[in-house]
């Protein structure tokens, strides 16, 4: 199972948006490097206000990209970096990946996916109407985030748009994906 990477992005201010770059370098138990969200306890503001020395579990943020058509396809126009992902893939369900689950990026990268994106208010002011898309429910009634998933980065590397992508699932039982 596989598939590829189709863009990287970073910034290094808070911005909801990250230009795509050429590359982007992952440093093991950080990152991306150079990116306001990298570092060993949690960088995200409204987590950091509760408890800034928790360990940062969102170091990485990937999107697949066949959400952007799905959102295209109800008149939202997303492209890459715009929902404020490090990484976006093309060929790989990350939502249905169970927790632990590893991400070969390239030629050397490693990242361990830790839970789901909890999408927030912040995809309403870039564009009315899309956090509806991104938050759907399942057919159990409950909640089913759609916003991406989150990972720290266990081996870096360089990651370029048009790298490979595999996928290495965990011994079962599987946990699946939480909010982190």
């Amino acid at each position: 199972m596989g598939g590829t990477v189709t863009a990287v992005s970073s910034s290094g201010t808070y911005s909801f948006t990250k230009p795509n770059r050429e590359s982007v370098t992952l440093l093991a138990g950080l990152g991306v490097e150079g990116d306001v969200h990298a570092g060993t306890t949690v960088k995200h503001r409204f987590r950091m206000e509760k408890d800034p020395s928790q360990p940062n579990l969102r170091q990485v943020h990937l999107i697949h990209e066949e959400l952007f058509d799905e959102v295209r396809a109800a008149g939202f126009e997303v492209a890459a970096g715009q929902l404020g992902e490090n990484v976006t893939t093309r060929g790989i369900d990350l939502l249905g990946l169970p927790t632990g689950t590893r991400l070969r990026l390239g030629a050397a990268a490693v990242v361990e996916v830790t839970g789901l994106r909890n999408p927030c208010a912040q995809i309403d002011t870039f564009s009315k109407g899309l956090l509806k898309q991104v938050v759907g429910r399942g057919e159990d009634g409950r909640a089913r985030f759609r916003s991406g998933i989150m990972g720290v980065v266990l081996v870096g590397g360089v990651v370029r748009p048009g790298d490979g992508v595999a996928v290495e699932l965990p011994e079962a039982p599987h946990r699946p994906l939480e909010i982190v």
